[in-house]
């Protein structure tokens, strides 16, 4: 009995506090290294006065946010414009269930068996996160339409359409993965890559530019931020928001982006895998640990989430639809027809 308990409440609880708490502890980072990135392509320093170099800066934040008055739109759907934050940050934390950062550990000896430092591993968890990720716009509709306010109905409607844009042609990348690693699981999407001696991104490359540009748009992030357009909407469907439920909208983006990032990574770069993992004379790579370098590869999409917030102008609402629509549907169809075939010729 007591083993079990161990094994099934004790160890899972443990799990799920260490990674809630790493992952708020990075999302709250992530913002001062975009601060700080962009401040450097607009050569400018950027936030450097709270701490050392400006490190306490997300702390300092949190702080204000935390302190700050919470106000509620006197005409505002009151219920339904206090559960819309926690609908938008809730599914984001619980997509970090099922994402592996590294295989079974023993941590260095200190554990008597391996444990996998992540919270489970279950055979539908693309579906999984997809489903729960989905989620997440319903929070972005109902906030936008319980304030009361135009500009947030505006950024709600927007949003809502560019979902279901984009989500078409990223479904189809997604599939061409399905192909090549005939299963759904994170786990054995990355061991499917240990045993092709190639990551998915070599015969995937196309499937990669869609899901990457696709899950941009889905974390309305530049230059498809349209339903938060400051030009146009002052802050689109979180205008009425302010203190801590305008921290959550804020959280959870930076949270989808890390999100987007992981399955990126996992999908095509080998997730924890060391570059070229089966070539012996490249072993000495295997001193970095696993968690390291599935780290550096989510912060290199990162790095290209706010370089493309540098770089370039918003779309147009037409543009947008237009680049969903005409664009990425038909190459995502055309890229699972080439990767189906050549499934077909490798594996038979």
């Amino acid at each position: 009995m007591h083993a079990a308990l161990i094994q099934f409440i004790v160890i899972p609880v443990v799990k799920i506090a260490v990674i809630l708490g790493v992952v708020l502890l990075v999302v709250a980072y992530l913002t001062f290294a975009e601060r700080k990135i962009l401040a450097y392509m607009q050569v400018r320093l950027g936030p450097n006065r709270v701490g050392p170099k400006g490190w306490l800066q997300p702390i300092a934040d949190g702080l204000k946010l935390f302190v700050k008055e919470d106000l509620i739109p006197a005409k505002a759907e009151k219920a339904v414009f206090l559960l819309a934050p926690a609908m938008i940050m809730i599914p984001a934390l619980l997509a970090f269930s099922v994402i592996p950062f590294a295989p079974a550990t023993k941590l260095f000896g200190l554990l008597p068996k391996a444990i996998p430092p992540y919270v489970t591993d279950i055979n539908i968890a693309l579906l999984f996160v997809l489903g729960i990720s989905s989620i997440g716009v319903y929070g972005i509709i109902l906030g936008g339409w319980s304030s009361n306010n135009k500009f947030s109905l505006m950024g709600g409607l927007r949003s809502a359409a560019q979902m279901v844009s984009y989500e078409v042609p990223m479904g189809f990348a997604i599939i061409a993965v399905l192909l090549m690693a005939r299963s759904l699981s994170l786990v054995q999407i990355v061991k499917a890559q240990q045993a092709a001696h190639l990551w998915f991104f070599v015969p995937g490359i196309l499937a990669l530019g869609i899901y990457f540009i696709c899950g941009v748009a889905e974390t309305n992030r530049n230059p498809f931020d349209l339903p938060e357009a400051e030009s146009e909407l002052v802050a689109g469907f979180h205008t009425e928001y302010s203190g801590m439920k305008f921290a959550f909208f804020f959280l959870a983006e930076y949270t989808n982006m890390l999100v987007v990032s992981s399955l990126a990574t996992i999908m095509f770069f080998g997730g924890w895998l060391r570059p070229f993992p089966n070539v012996a004379w490249l072993s000495f790579l295997g001193v970095v640990p696993p968690v390291i370098w599935f780290a550096v590869k989510v912060a290199g999409f990162i790095f290209v989430y706010m370089w493309f917030r540098g770089t370039f102008p918003r779309y147009r609402f037409d543009q947008l639809m237009q680049v969903g629509w005409k664009w990425l549907i038909p190459l995502s169809l055309a890229n699972l027809v080439i990767v189906g075939a050549g499934v077909l010729l490798v594996k038979g």
